[in-house]
């Protein structure tokens, strides 16, 4: 883990906001692209939002990537582009909670302060063989405590980088290696047999389903029409094609057709389905209809977040996951010949290496 082998505040500061709710072999790549992109502190608070966002692109929960540019242009702004070293100043960034602003601290400062991301709070939780749900008031409490206490003065960021890694390699989520864990002597959930039951399972209720309905509109030029989404919000701040969520009982094309006319004021000829478009987030799940049409009358109001682009140029905007399947879907030649273009070189079978299969959270949706 390229992150793990410095000491430089800013490297480590995308890497850590990049492992919240994100596997760590799907961070290696997104990481690299990324500090290639934005190699300072001083460049991604220079660049643009869009230009962040392509670079954050197919990683998910894109609120982590809006966040970071905005602190980057605090850091840049009020501390001469110095990242922080205190965990209260740390926490005071955007983005930035307790547990992250403590690990920056750690591994960058060398300072004494607790960590508590998933990993460290399941290894604390099974060392002290906490059976109740960990969010609640008096267990947080009780795992701060704990995590400030084993860091003896001097080794912050050791004790850090160990509780992150012990969980990640060894107190697994599921199936924990007691049997080689260096704390299984100290530990109450190992001795009560009951380890691989902590932390205690949520209930989870089925994912909702949603229908959503999507416009690819071309005009007389072969130019597709494209709109980008609120700043805030889910997905803030990404672009799209036009659409929107299905209200229930409505059928799609209708709704489309309404929803086109009345928000962008364009009327549009025939509308031919295409296959539906699935994909998952964190909560729930969408199936998106989209329809291929020809705008007939109107135009796009002057001055609001739209574009006609060609279908070369959709690349260069940023686009969710589940646009991007779209995209694959309504354009499959323009989309085969980009990724042709961009392809690396087929790596030979003897310098291939699957990566190590640890992870610092949930999946990450895009």
């Amino acid at each position: 883990m390229e992150w793990r082998e410095t000491d430089h505040p800013y490297r480590i500061w995308v890497s850590e906001i990049m492992l919240q709710q994100t596997r760590v072999e799907t961070v290696a790549p997104f990481y690299r692209r990324f500090l290639a992109l934005f190699p300072t502190v001083e460049a991604l608070a220079g660049a643009s939002p869009d230009e962040v966002l392509k670079g954050w692109e197919g990683l998910g929960y894109y609120a982590r990537a809006r966040n970071l540019h905005r602190a980057a242009r605090i850091v840049v702004r009020e501390f001469g582009g110095k990242i922080p070293s205190t965990v209260e100043e740390l926490s005071a960034l955007p983005g930035i909670g307790r547990s992250t602003a403590g690990a920056i601290a750690a591994i960058a400062y060398h300072r004494d302060a607790p960590i508590l991301d998933a990993n460290a709070k399941r290894v604390i939780a099974r060392l002290l063989a906490l059976s109740e749900e960990l969010s609640g008031p008096d267990a947080s409490r009780l795992l701060w405590e704990t995590s400030a206490g084993l860091i003896a003065p001097g080794t912050g960021r050791d004790t850090a980088l160990a509780l992150m890694d012990l969980g990640a390699t060894v107190c697994l989520p599921r199936a924990p290696r007691c049997e080689v864990c260096p704390l299984s002597a100290l530990c109450e959930g190992y001795r009560g047999g009951v380890a691989e039951r902590i932390p205690a399972k949520r209930k989870r209720g089925r994912v909702p389903s949603r229908m959503a309905a999507a416009a690819v509109i071309l005009d007389g030029r072969g130019r597709v029409f494209i709109n980008r989404r609120p700043p805030e919000g889910l997905l803030g701040g990404m672009w799209e094609f036009p659409g929107g969520e299905v209200p229930a009982g409505t059928i799609p094309l209708r709704w489309l057709a309404r929803r086109i006319r009345d928000r962008w004021g364009m009327t549009l000829g025939t509308m031919r389905e295409l296959s539906p478009v699935r994909h998952a987030y964190s909560h729930f799940e969408v199936t998106l209809i989209p329809y291929r049409a020809a705008r007939r009358t109107g135009s796009p109001p002057k001055g609001g977040e739209w574009r006609w682009v060609s279908p070369e140029e959709l690349g260069r905007y940023p686009f969710s996951g589940l646009f991007r399947k779209l995209i694959a879907l309504a354009f499959p030649e323009t989309v085969a010949a980009a990724r042709s273009a961009t392809a690396p070189p087929t790596p030979s079978r003897s310098s291939s290496h699957a990566p190590a299969r640890t992870r610092r959270g949930g999946r990450t949706p895009s």
